[in-house]
């Protein structure tokens, strides 16, 4: 017989309650528990049990995993998650789930690898079936297409890249390397001149002669950027060149631009090193505009990085993240939650990082629902990127970052939203094309999937019903 671990994390319990402001009777309710029973777990008086380690896992996501918990408790979050996927209409309840997960251990370890094989399956098919509708419209999918994929399944982190630039921030020193040490280390170690000027592009680099010119016209966190990203390609090159050889990439396009979105990431990786820009992410609750100013990197990058954190044993809070241009389309896109955005064409009309794009430098928030029941909170914000010239016009986008609303405490977009309302949430969908809602007043078009029928004598505001 297997003995049963028991958990005392009374210091720590404590500790988090300080942290939320919350009192020992408003910890209790959250947990469900009353005042004294809250007190004995504080005292170390008594332990954890399984249910009650579920109810911190479901209240405090990320601080849970912190605790110190051991195998079996981490193979019941994991349960937990699938347990909550909207495939099962009636997932089991939290006492049944411990029961499970003690007992049949191998069988809830082959479960949540098939969940997660299964979950996985169906973002590959959704690829396979962007393949296909290309392959039909007479080419191939694109090199971009392909190198997006590959981050997807990737979960957008490459932990020895990661790790590797996070090593060479710490050479620099600091919180986040300032540009001076950027140009010194590139000037010094790696021999290289640099050159301002706007006549070769954003950034050129000459090989042969060790000349890199950037033009001053951009933003100064644009330029950082550039300079960290020549520094990763010079620094990083073997670790960068050694993920380029794994991707197994069908076309040699591909590989290139794979080789250049793994710089970009290791610059990224360089200006907010993962340990500290996570804790520091987690104390300021994601605030945005105050991580920039901490780590001196623009919006977008901040959002960027944000969606990256998912090193195994120091996972950040799962965002989605994408940048929409003023058309609609798609540009950047990643989700480390269960939402998933539409491969063909725009994403719903609903969503609020659409109207961003309207109206630059305002942050925007909005609580959603997709028809699986699911909600999130989201955060977008129009960006206008100047060009530098009159000559040449500025690029206008908007971007959104988001969680789904468990993670709300962690988010400081989420404060005074009305979380469990039922009618506080957007009903939005992934693409008119395989939204299955039939009462959308903003449909484009109707589901592929579904039929649809027409009267003539009447209409309503959409010139169909849909079966």
């Amino acid at each position: 017989m297997i003995a049963k671990r028991r958990i005392f994390a009374g210091a720590r319990l404590k500790a988090l309650r300080a942290e939320r402001g919350l009192n020992q009777a408003a910890m209790g309710r959250l947990l469900e528990i009353s005042t004294s029973y809250l007190s004995q777990l504080e005292h170390d008086d008594r332990p954890l049990t399984p249910v009650l380690a579920m109810r911190l896992a479901r209240a405090f996501p990320l601080d849970w995993r912190e605790i110190g918990a051991g195998p079996s408790e981490t193979r019941l979050a994991a349960l937990r998650e699938a347990n909550a996927d909207p495939l099962f209409a009636e997932p089991m309840d939290a006492a049944h789930l411990a029961r499970f997960a003690e007992q049949q251990q191998m069988l809830t370890e082959r479960f949540i690898a098939l969940h997660e094989a299964y979950r996985r399956s169906g973002q590959r098919l959704q690829m396979i079936d962007e393949a296909v509708t290309a392959d039909a419209g007479g080419g191939p999918r694109l090199p971009w297409e392909e190198v997006r994929d590959w981050f997807h399944l990737a979960g957008n982190y490459i932990d020895s890249i990661d790790r590797a630039a996070e090593a060479l921030a710490s050479k620099l020193g600091g919180l986040s390397p300032a540009t001076g040490a950027i140009e010194a280390y590139l000037r010094d170690a790696l021999s290289v001149s640099l050159i301002y000027s706007g006549q070769a592009g954003l950034r050129s680099f000459d090989a042969e002669m060790g000349h890199l010119t950037i033009d001053p016209g951009q933003p100064a966190e644009s330029r950082r950027f550039q300079l960290a990203h020549q520094l990763a390609a010079l620094a990083l090159k073997d670790e960068i060149a050694a993920v380029v050889e794994g991707a197994a990439l069908r076309s040699a396009a591909s590989r290139q631009l794979l080789f250049v979105g793994l710089c970009n990431y290791a610059a990224g990786a360089l200006l907010m090193p993962y340990r500290r820009f996570r804790n520091e992410a987690r104390t300021l609750r994601h605030d945005i505009d105050r991580l920039s100013q901490a780590f001196g990197t623009s919006f977008e990058q901040t959002c960027h990085r944000l969606s990256t954190l998912q090193r195994e044993d120091m996972r950040g809070v799962p965002f989605f993240f994408c940048r929409v241009d003023m058309a609609g389309n798609i540009t950047k896109r990643h989700s480390a939650t269960r939402l998933q955005f539409a491969r063909f064409g725009g994403a719903c009309p609903l969503w609020i990082v659409h109207e961003a794009v309207a109206i630059p430098d305002r942050i925007l928030v909005q609580l959603a629902e997709t028809p699986d029941g699911v909600r999130y909170v989201s955060m977008a914000k129009g960006l206008v990127k100047p060009s530098g010239s009159y000559a040449r016009a500025p690029r206008r986008y908007a971007v959104a970052l988001g969680c789904e609303a468990e993670h709300a405490s962690e988010f400081v977009y989420a404060d005074g939203l009305a979380l469990t309302a039922a009618s506080a949430a957007t009903r939005i969908g992934i693409s008119c094309r395989i939204c299955p809602r039939a009462d959308c007043d903003q449909r484009a078009f109707p589901p592929s999937d579904r039929k649809i029928s027409v009267d003539p004598d009447h209409r309503g505001v959409v010139p169909y019903a849909i079966s």
